[in-house]
């Protein structure tokens, strides 16, 4: 899972992915200096592992993980080469983190969230919309030469230019944004979107909109307070977060949005020697998700036992929840819910 963060200029894109990365005691890197892009990898903190460890006490605790992206943006006068070479990093990402500025700068127009966003969602549209017309482009001149398009790409990517020529992203029809075709071309406009707004020290709140953008989650933050409290011993950041109200850490707002948007849950394996949260898509069957753990847990899979977290927590224990009759049986079809206790029986 990574998400790629991007912003018009001077929106403090930087200043997010800073706090993101010290907020958990992650190293603080180098952001203005930088010459490429820059990842940092966070821990997706879940209350029910300490529960989960403490039955257990394993020799290793593993949570789920999740990347951000900070693109490198070239120095040059032009920016529309700057934008190129910031979309193309973007576009392998899963989902996009759109961080618009809602504070005042020396230099810088006053803000507007809503106008920011709208100016930035017009351009990625409109250069998914140059991306299609060359792929029709294309398979209207292999059609020229005799060859014909495989399966139903055309008629596809023909929709996709029609949504787009609307100025409608493509992620606002998910028939549309989660079609291979699509997928398969990396359109920007149809990947899941969070928006952070990105507050002065004084604003805690989100500002109203006029115009909602349809399929996409909107968050306030106050990235450089954040940021500050990012880089303070725990003790201090602790006085800083009651002194400005904060209850929940831009990091976890943040994770947490990301988690939503792109409709991951976590299962658990449990034991003495490790007790691991495993992030998966919401809907994913039970083969699947032993995959994910081993690979010859798919090839050999026999049965899953599968506990509920609920459970668990009720009869205290996997084996005090079996003798209730509480831990079931389930085959290769299941759709594994969050918080399931799984242990894969499978035979190679």
């Amino acid at each position: 899972m990574h998400l790629g963060i991007i912003g018009l200029p001077g929106s403090g894109r930087s200043t997010v992915f800073a706090a993101l990365t010290g907020a958990r005691g992650e190293k603080m890197q180098d952001i203005a200096s930088r010459t490429e892009p820059l990842r940092t990898t966070l821990t997706v903190y879940d209350e029910r592992i300490p529960v989960l460890v403490e039955k257990y006490q394993p020799k290793k605790t593993t949570f789920a993980r999740i990347e951000y992206f900070l693109p490198y943006a070239p120095n040059t006068q032009q920016r529309s080469k700057s934008d190129s070479a910031i979309w193309n990093q973007v576009r392998s990402c899963d989902a996009l983190l759109h961080v618009v500025r809602n504070f005042h700068f020396e230099g810088l127009p006053v803000p507007s969230p809503e106008t920011n966003f709208w100016a930035l969602e017009e351009e990625m549209i409109l250069n998914d919309l140059v991306v299609a017309e060359k792929r029709i482009e294309r398979i209207d001149l292999d059609r020229k030469r005799g060859k014909k398009p495989e399966g139903d790409d055309y008629d596809i990517i023909c929709s996709a230019r029609a949504r787009l020529e609307k100025g409608e992203p493509l992620r606002s029809i998910p028939e549309l944004s989660t079609h291979p075709s699509v997928r398969g071309f990396t359109f920007l406009s149809a990947k899941p979107m969070l928006v952070v707004v990105n507050n002065d020290d004084e604003t805690p709140e989100l500002s109203p909109w006029s115009r909602i953008p349809d399929k996409v989650d909107i968050i306030a933050v106050r990235g450089r307070l954040e940021m500050e409290i990012a880089s303070m011993s725990p003790l201090e950041a602790e006085e800083f977060l009651k002194a400005y109200n904060i209850e929940k850490s831009a990091l976890d707002r943040i994770i947490g949005g990301s988690y939503r948007l792109l409709d991951r849950i976590s299962f658990f394996t449990v034991g003495p020697d490790e007790v691991r949260a495993w992030p998966i898509a919401s809907g994913t069957p039970a083969l699947e998700a032993a995959g994910a753990v081993h690979t010859d847990m798919k090839k050999g899979f026999i049965r899953a036992e599968v506990l509920s977290y609920d459970d668990f927590v009720v009869y205290g224990g996997f084996q005090e929840a079996k003798k209730a009759g509480k831990v079931r049986l389930e085959g290769k079809e299941y759709i594994v819910k969050d918080g399931d206790i799984i242990t894969f029986r499978f035979n190679i």
